[in-house]
């Protein structure tokens, strides 16, 4: 077997019946995003107003919270393992369900340690050259005002889960914005849809189109490009690892550190993607690009020594 088909034991050949899909893969992608995406954007909504009717503003903060919850879980977790159920046969494969060597998560959360600041910058940059051409063109500045207005929409929605008056009440909503979303999203995107689009694209593209629907379904404007980069980065790691709890820990690592710190500095730009530029931002993005580029060296390095070692160690035994 080569060093690909051992880190992508999935890939669909005419000899192994136990990853023939019911239908095709492509198709089982494009259909898992529209169904998933109508379940929980529209399905999410209509439940919120079956439950808290017109009133959303003035509802209860932890009901809102619960419902967060049993929106990813019924209308994201769920239908993914149905759909992984009923299509693939080997489920286990399909979701990548193995657990990762403390090395990969290691090296894996060195990499998200560099690339979130990387990804902040370049979210203040792009607010300064937005501000700079929406002065200059009326038709930039209303599109920027009409982002402004979901951008608000969002942070407002989001704002509002992180108040915290204690310890508890901080626990649980690291539990909401950090725990279920890294379980629920991740078994999505970075198990069933990456999974399923690798059988079609190479793994790169593969990680590339999940990434952009990744950030897409968080309908958040200005943190569109960032999200695509981060999830192009989970997909990376379970690609890299074979693992759909290297990515979780990765997912549940971001938006821990994100939320801790919004609890213990109560800093509103910690969750605001307008944020506004400093002097230091452009020598902070070359900083962190190049640390990025030697730690995305170093992976592909350890990888392809860990395959050389590992086909050193194979011996044939010649009476078989």
């Amino acid at each position: 077997m080569d060093s690909e088909n051992q880190n992508n034991p999935g890939n669909l050949n005419d000899s192994d019946n136990s990853f023939k899909p019911i239908m095709s893969p492509m198709t089982a992608a494009l259909f898992g995003l529209a169904a998933v995406f109508i379940l929980y954007q529209f399905g999410g909504a209509i439940l919120t107003l079956v439950i808290f009717g017109f009133d959303f503003e003035k509802a209860d903060v932890n009901s809102i919270r619960l419902l967060t919850i049993g929106g990813q879980i019924l209308l994201i977790l769920l239908p993914t393992l149905l759909l992984t159920k009923f299509i693939y046969p080997d489920v286990t494969a399909i979701l990548r369900v193995r657990f990762p060597k403390r090395k990969e998560i290691g090296i894996f959360s060195l990499g998200l340690i560099l690339i979130t600041p990387l990804l902040q910058s370049y979210a203040y940059i792009q607010n300064f050259f937005l501000v700079k051409l929406a002065a200059s063109s009326p038709v930039v500045k209303s599109v920027k005002d009409f982002i402004d207005q979901l951008d608000k929409m969002v942070e407002s929605a989001y704002g509002s889960l992180l108040v915290s008056n204690s310890i508890f009440e901080s626990s649980f909503i690291i539990f909401v914005v950090a725990v279920i979303p890294a379980i629920c999203e991740e078994t999505f995107f970075r198990g069933y849809i990456l999974k399923s689009f690798e059988y079609k694209f190479k793994p790169v593209w593969a990680a590339l189109i999940t990434a952009i629907f990744f950030g897409i379904y968080h309908f958040n404007p200005y943190g569109l490009l960032p999200l695509i980069a981060l999830g192009f980065f989970f997909g990376f790691a379970a690609y890299k690892s074979n693992s759909i709890f290297l990515p979780m820990f990765l997912h549940f690592l971001n938006n821990f550190l994100a939320v801790t710190a919004f609890l213990i500095l109560d800093d509103p730009d910690l969750i605001s993607s307008s944020a506004t530029i400093d002097n230091d931002i452009v020598s902070q993005v070359i900083i962190f690009a190049i640390l990025l580029i030697i730690f995305l060296g170093y992976i592909q390095f350890v990888r392809k020594r860990f395959y050389k070692n590992e086909s050193q160690n194979i011996t044939i035994n010649p009476g078989i």
